[in-house]
């Protein structure tokens, strides 16, 4: 049951990022319910936070809105809560033999902070080096969109892609860097738009200083291409 907090401790838990599990906080109950079930209950409850805040409900503009934020919540930016739209990892071998770093970057993320349910948008670089399995491409994307769309801090966030990775691919030898705005800095508070927050995680060959300069020179690489 959710606990009372005095608005100083609840500010102060807000900043303390490193207090946080690598692992997203889910209930043991997290999935007795339904996605229909869910939507319902979270309909009745936006419709509440609305209609306290003075909102009209039966204005034409709002009308749909409760469940509209219900069905968004559960399907889309919380969707990756469930466990069950975790992204098929299928892997290959490494035919070719290519034995050197392999980087995605530039992978576009959109994630929500758990402190203000406030929008993240960014994006991470990811790289690995082979020791016999290969994943598709598209998949490293996916396993960042899967990841990021939950309530997140942005250094678990950061530490799920890699541990992820590191278990299909079977090498500790992945890395992901990833910088990101957070409209719980930009919109509200001390409301600096300019600022935005870079994390990293790196494993395995990573660690070692001039193998984690490869990968940060590969991501600082212009890569945009004319037509």
């Amino acid at each position: 049951m959710y606990k009372d907090f005095d608005d100083t401790l609840i500010d102060s838990i807000g900043d303390a990022h490193e207090s946080f599990s690598a692992t997203t906080p889910i209930r043991e109950d997290a999935f007795d319910k339904s996605d229909g079930e869910k939507i319902a209950i979270i309909t009745e409850h936006v419709k509440g936070i609305l209609e306290t805040l003075g909102m009209d409900l039966e204005d034409d503009s709002l009308r749909g809105t409760p469940r509209r934020v219900a069905k968004m919540y559960v399907n889309e930016v919380f969707g990756g809560l469930n466990p069950n739209r975790e992204p098929n990892m299928s892997t290959f071998d490494n035919s070719y033999r290519y034995d050197e770093m392999l980087v995605e970057k530039n992978i576009v993320l959109y994630s929500t902070c758990e402190h203000h349910l406030l929008p993240i948008v960014g994006r991470a670089h990811v790289a690995y080096i082979s020791k016999g399995k290969v994943v598709g491409l598209s998949k490293i994307n996916r396993i960042v969109d899967y990841y990021a769309k939950r309530p997140q801090v942005q250094e678990r966030l950061t530490k799920q892609v890699v541990v992820a990775l590191q278990k299909v691919l079977d090498t500790k030898d992945v890395a992901c860097v990833i910088d990101a705005k957070h409209l719980c800095v930009n919109s509200r508070g001390i409301r600096d738009i300019e600022s935005s927050t870079v994390t990293a995680e790196f494993g395995g060959v990573f660690k070692n200083e001039s193998k984690r300069q490869e990968f940060l020179n590969y991501i600082s690489l212009n890569s945009e291409f004319g037509a």
